[in-house]
């Protein structure tokens, strides 16, 4: 037989390469012709007498991304049409998504020794796959990555994952792993006993074939008789320290905020009590659910489908070449410039640092060596590799060596006539077909632009710290921005492997803009007499990663007191509460209170790294809590941190901020870590409803003052019964008309 996205070789020892290589993909994953091929390969080996064992194999780079989730979500969507009662419709969609779990156990059960040669990243599905051959063998490089990351993306591993990963590894383990979706190195997985051998690259294929020649095992451990769980029943004394604690974590790290998160603890609880096909059939269930949840069918778009497209530059401009960007300079050597140096130096661009002399700008190189380092010592990346990157990185104070960068990032301190200074002199030592960029959180690009000679040229490219962890960048578009400018920062976004946003200026642009509600919405509730470690642990079970006060102490108590005097001067009196406006003046001016940065903000913090930071005591004196904290209305104040934020959004959207909803729902999750299981901000009204959510507001609005008043375009919508994603559909234009 032949196949489309396998290719089938059976040598003279009567091994069969299982080869997987779809045509016309950078990466292979599950569809529905790929699991009915593999559905006919397992047949066609198991029933061919020639075939003594099967390599399975990967024919691109990395071996597997798993299953298309848009496959997932239009399957749902196609048997919801379908017009099924719901004891049918739940049938249904238990046979259609359990069918990759049912050939999996077909496979293992062939009777012919199955060995996965893994020779790349396998992840998903496709690791689940690979637990259900008999050995695994995977190329020694630390970049692979091995695991079942599905509940990042609001879904559970459901093609054997909670099954099969807890009987080959320590059940602690094996939670740790599924419950946070982590994605081993190979020689972590070797550790756990998840893969059996470890080899270079271009010994893979030999090694399998060398077990199937002397070691072949055609049985799973599970399917033999006296087979033990690593780590020991679930009714056991090692079963009664680990379960309770388990169901504890879990509700300290989710707050009960994520379903797959919940079944898959339930999966491997009751799976683990059972024979492996009931244990299959009992995950299944539960995938069966979780597909159907909201917070599901809201990460799945956002997380996978939003985050793909906005990762291959939906909003680059077609017309505009490509112009890879080779030499990049920063000006700042400081903690914010040091990162974007850094992350370009990884990515294979030339970077010249400047700062304001030779000693500044070594200082920042010497951030860059420490963290590659770092990442060396702990094995995330080659020796070879971190050298390279160091030694793309040469300093100095000349802005002279700005003449042959392909674009320039500003990335000084937040004050307008230094910025000015800056530009003007960078853009006169560059080249004119050079991009200019500031690397700004609130000035408007605009106003900037008025500093350069060159408008169409000059852009705001927003990194968030720390860099090298932080994936979203947000793109800042002047009122005189072009499309070349638009395009070369994408390109350069995408070449860092970040993930961009498009917005339009304005006042805090939409990040930060957004993220300043929420820490003013901590700080009216401490006003109003809500105990600060309330507010710090509400804001976190609305599904928040920090609190508002320890995220003001993150970014300085003295630079939202800037920002406010800016907004009261721009926008009036009013435009900051007065009481907001006193407490910080009295904490950053009275009492040298400014943040994590010298130790001591809403927190105090300890001198010593392992040391853990505690609330400010006298809090309670400035800010004394009301009398009765348990008459305290907790549902509502998370109502308050969403929706404040999610209105803010809103409004972004209806000035033009904002105009791509997919661009609205990751800049939230991404950039300000708003609760990724809502899918997102504006996924966050949508999956409400506009009509509960405008009567919301107005409720909110009557209680806590015009800060969450509905704005005209929500009220229209409601009466229209719209949503965001329905009016708005995603579009691949630059810019507001």
């Amino acid at each position: 037989m032949t196949y489309t996205n396998f290719r089938l070789d059976t040598d003279a020892d009567g091994i069969a390469t299982v080869t997987w290589d779809m045509p016309g993909r950078s990466m292979n994953v599950f569809t529905m012709d790929v699991m009915d091929e593999l559905d006919a390969i397992i047949t066609q080996v198991a029933g061919d007498p020639v075939v003594k064992g099967a390599i399975i194999t990967s024919g691109k780079e990395q071996f597997s991304g798993g299953a298309d989730l848009s496959m997932l979500s239009g399957l749902l969507e196609t048997l919801k049409k379908a017009g099924d009662d719901h004891e049918a419709l739940m049938s249904r969609v238990f046979d259609e998504t359990s069918r990759m779990s049912r050939i999996f156990r077909k496979l293992e059960t062939c009777g012919k020794p199955v060995i996965a040669a893994i020779n790349g990243t396998c992840v998903g599905g496709a690791f689940e796959m690979i637990l259900s051959c008999h050995a695994r063998i995977v190329a020694d490089d630390p970049r692979i990555k091995l695991g079942c990351p599905e509940v990042k993306v609001g879904l559970m591993a459901g093609a054997g994952g909670t099954q099969r990963i807890p009987r080959l590894a320590p059940t602690q383990e094996a939670l740790t792993m599924l419950l946070r979706g982590e994605q081993l190195a190979p020689a972590r997985a070797k550790a756990l006993k998840l893969v059996d051998a470890v080899v270079p690259r271009v010994d893979v294929l030999d090694a399998a074939r060398r077990w199937l020649k002397e070691t072949p095992r055609a049985t799973q451990p599970w399917d033999e008789d006296g087979y033990k769980v690593p780590g020991g029943r679930v009714y056991s004394a090692a079963g009664a320290n680990l379960w309770p604690a388990a169901s504890a974590i879990y509700r300290r790290e989710t707050f009960d905020n994520y379903p797959a998160a919940r079944f898959t603890l339930s999966a491997v609880f009751e799976g683990l009590q059972v024979p492996i096909d009931t244990g299959l059939r009992i995950e299944s269930r539960y995938f069966a659910k979780v597909i159907q949840t909201r917070e599901a069918a809201a990460m799945i778009r956002s997380l996978f489908l939003s985050l793909q497209e906005l990762n291959k530059l939906a909003r680059r401009p077609a017309a505009e070449p490509q112009v890879p960007i080779r030499t990049l300079g920063v000006i700042g050597a400081g903690f914010m410039g040091a990162g974007i140096a850094h992350v370009a130096a990884r990515a294979g661009i030339a970077v010249a640092l400047l700062d304001r002399d030779q000693a500044a700008a070594d200082k920042g190189k010497a951030r860059i060596t420490e963290a590659v380092q770092k990442d060396v010592g702990r094995g995330r990346l080659p020796v070879p590799e971190g050298e390279a990157a160091l030694a793309r990185v040469t300093t100095g104070s000349d802005f002279a060596a700005l003449a042959g960068c392909d674009l320039v990032i500003e990335a000084v301190f937040e004050d307008r006539a230094l910025k000015e200074d800056v530009l003007k002199r960078a853009e006169a030592a560059m080249r004119p077909d050079a991009i200019l960029a500031s690397n700004t959180s609130t000035l408007p690009i605009t106003s900037l632009a008025a500093a350069v000679a060159r408008p169409r040229d000059f852009i705001g490219i927003h990194f968030f710290s720390p860099v090298e962890r932080m994936m979203l960048t947000e793109v800042i578009l002047g009122r005189k921005t072009g499309d070349a400018a638009l395009a070369r920062a994408l390109d350069f976004v995408r070449a860092i492997r970040k993930t961009p946003i498009v917005v339009n200026d304005s006042r805090g642009f939409y990040t930060s803009r957004v993220v300043g509600t929420y820490i003013a919405e901590g700080h009216l509730m401490l006003l109003e007499g809500v105990p600060a470690a309330m507010v710090e642990n509400v804001a976190r079970m609305a599904g928040m990663p920090v609190g508002p006060l320890a995220l003001n102490d993150e970014t300085a108590l003295d630079l939202s007191l800037k920002i406010m005097a800016a907004t009261r001067k721009d926008l009036g009196e009013d435009a900051v509460p007065e009481a907001e406006w006193a407490m910080i003046e009295d904490m950053v001016t009275k009492r040298g209170r400014l943040g994590r940065k010298n130790g001591k903000g809403f927190y105090d913090y300890p001198d010593t790294p392992s040391g853990k930071k505690k609330l400010w005591p006298e809090l309670r004196t400035l800010h004394p809590p009301v009398a009765d904290p348990d008459a305290i209305d907790v549902a509502e104040l998370k109502q308050r941190f969403l929706v404040r934020q999610a209105l803010e959004t809103a409004r972004c959207f209806e000035e033009g901020v904002l105009t791509d909803v997919r661009e609205a729902d990751i800049g939230s999750i991404l950039g300000f870590g708003f609760a990724p299981f809502t899918g997102g901000t504006l996924s966050y009204i949508d999956g409400m409803g506009l009509p509960a959510f405008v009567a919301l507001c107005q409720k909110l609005a009557r209680k806590h003052g015009p800060r969450f008043a509905p704005t005209r375009q929500l009220k229209r919508m409601a009466k229209e019964g719209a949503t965001f994603y329905g009016k708005f559909a995603p579009s691949v234009e630059t810019r507001a008309a």
